[in-house]
């Protein structure tokens, strides 16, 4: 078990030079080790006659002229982290510096056992700085001696503990490390901790593109940002997001625990439009119309939300169920359990494009008989599973109806550009 800060220190600091009990200030009075004359005083002294006096010199010897040797000066050390400090963000630099006097045989190591911490003396021996990041939920012990201008020692050993796991705050982003998606994907990253400081979170996260888009930041919640330029993503693209969150301060006494790098990357534009006045989709891929099939969307009373939706996951076949939408049995739309092939998904709220049921499938290009999907033949809804994966565009027009919340899945796209720039601080 870690032992807690600071445990153990009083028996460690017994005869030891008096520390003064502030932020790691400790002052050495100048009779560190005896007094003795400074090395450094040249001041002349008279001696009395010698030997060979010459006659009728009186033969009593001349008391010498008393010498006096400065005291030492007060010796002044400043040790960070302070002695007994808990919760020290690991980013903190170690370091221990003495005013008159001169520090040596530093060691700042873990108290259970493990590598010391490197760390540099300054030439004129007045500071030690450590050269390397100490450790989460670590104790540590730090050790150093000090010397006055006299030559007095006195040996001093302190101890620190940092953050424990309770209070690290680590973060996840979307899509994962290295992989392609489509031009619409807006990254999402989503943080173990609520984020109070969001601008320094925001600055300690860099995102460029091969193809130099800028982009901005949206808070969806104090735990989930996203982030995406102005327009789609170019095509053939790399993204690169540099998180350096090691040491961040979330707010609420939370601190990030890592840095790390992470590269996504695009396809070719693959965009569907589904346009309810002719009740069809029509296929572009990398700019070019490749082919038209006959849908059917949403009901009056379900309607299918206009705008940009993006591809969220798919599923060769899964279960739809009524209740999964808010219907319960006795509900005039509730329909049982139903198993449909090549799914879309295209929001939270359950919206896909799938193949239609074979009762659906004599409405397609005519009349609108879906919960709010797009319905498709069996040809139709597997070439969209074979081409369209997470990323890709499907866009939605004429249904009447207001477009797709920006929490509903990935509709940031639904947003104007200032709208997403101003983005919330909740």
């Amino acid at each position: 078990m870690t032992q807690s800060a600071g445990q153990g220190g009083s028996g460690r600091h017994a005869g030891k030079a008096v520390a003064i009990a502030v932020a790691g200030l400790l002052v050495v009075g100048g009779g560190v080790g005896l007094a003795v004359a400074s090395p450094w005083d040249d001041s002349p002294s008279e001696a009395g006659p010698g030997p060979s006096a010459p006659a009728g010199a009186s033969s009593t010897p001349a008391e010498p002229a008393p010498t006096t040797a400065p005291p030492a000066r007060d010796v002044t050390v400043n040790a960070v982290p302070a002695d007994g400090a808990a919760a020290v963000n690991p980013v903190t630099v170690a370091e221990v510096s003495a005013r008159n006097g001169r520090i040596s045989d530093v060691t700042l190591e873990p108290v259970t056992g493990g590598a010391p911490v490197n760390g540099t003396l300054s030439a004129d021996g007045t500071k030690w700085t450590a050269g390397e990041r100490l450790a989460f939920n670590t104790q540590y012990a730090f050790t150093y001696t000090v010397s006055d201008t006299s030559g007095g020692k006195t040996t001093r050993e302190q101890t620190f503990s940092t953050v424990e796991p309770a209070n690290e705050a680590d973060a996840a982003l979307y899509p994962l490390d290295g992989t392609t998606v489509g031009t619409g994907q807006p990254l999402e990253i989503n943080f173990s901790e609520p984020v109070v400081n969001k601008d320094a979170v925001e600055k300690a996260i860099k995102v460029t593109s091969t193809s130099g888009q800028p982009g901005a930041f949206y808070w969806l919640t104090d735990t989930k940002v996203r982030y995406r330029p102005q327009e789609f993503w170019a095509p053939n693209s790399t993204i690169t997001v540099d998180m350096k969150l090691f040491g961040v301060d979330f707010g609420n006494a939370m601190i990030g625990n890592f840095d790390r790098t992470f590269t996504v990357k695009t396809h070719d534009t693959r965009l569907a439009v589904v346009d309810d006045k002719t009740k069809t989709m029509n296929v572009y891929i990398g700019g070019k119309l490749q082919r038209t099939f006959p849908v059917t969307l949403g009901t009056k009373e379900w309607p299918s939300t206009v705008g940009y939706h993006v591809v969220m996951e798919k599923y060769e076949s899964t279960k739809f169920t009524a209740e999964s939408i808010g219907l319960k049995p006795g509900d005039d739309a509730y329909y049982p359990p139903t198993v449909v092939k090549h799914a879309s998904r295209l929001s939270n709220g359950g919206a896909f494009v799938h193949e239609a049921l074979p009762a659906a499938q004599v409405a397609l290009g005519s009349i609108n008989v879906s919960h709010g999907c797009v319905g498709m033949s069996p040809e139709g809804a597997k070439y969209f599973y074979d081409n369209f994966g997470p990323g890709d565009v499907v866009q939605i027009l004429n249904t009447n109806y207001g477009p797709m919340y920006v929490h509903d899945g990935f509709g940031d796209w639904n947003l104007s550009w200032e709208d997403y720039v101003n983005g919330t601080r909740q």
